[in-house]
């Protein structure tokens, strides 16, 4: 990881916005396009755990599996800038956004009927 402060959100957003201007690429991202490529990312990311055990993941993880570390970085930065480009596109704060929805789970999911529960909030 770099030793620079870690950019806002709305940095990298500012970022990734002039580096797809400079490409002439925002014709191509429609709404529909990023989320689409949004999904495709997210399958990456999924296709990191195909055919391996929680306990198979985590002990990579443990033992410092340092290729596994690298795709997880990657296919997690390829998530986040396409969440980056839906957001700036549909004009939403995700911080913002992120920080509501903490505190609406918070009243969906009381500590003291889901600590320790997998369930949905109606079945609490």
């Amino acid at each position: 990881m770099p030793d620079e402060a870690s950019p806002t959100l709305a940095e990298l957003t500012e970022q990734l916005v002039a580096f797809r201007d400079a490409r002439d690429w925002a014709q191509f991202h429609t709404l529909k396009n990023l989320l689409l490529s949004l999904s495709l990312e997210a399958a990456e990311l999924l296709e990191l755990a195909q055919w391996k055990t929680d306990a198979e993941l985590d002990a990579q993880l443990a033992a410092g599996d340092e290729q596994l570390r690298a795709r997880l970085e990657e296919e997690c930065a390829d998530v986040l800038l396409y969440l980056l480009l839906i957001a700036e596109k549909a004009d939403i704060d995700l911080a913002a956004a992120a920080a509501h929805k903490i505190r609406r789970n918070a009243e969906k999911y009381p500590v003291e009927k889901a600590r320790g529960r997998a369930q949905k909030y109606h079945e609490l």
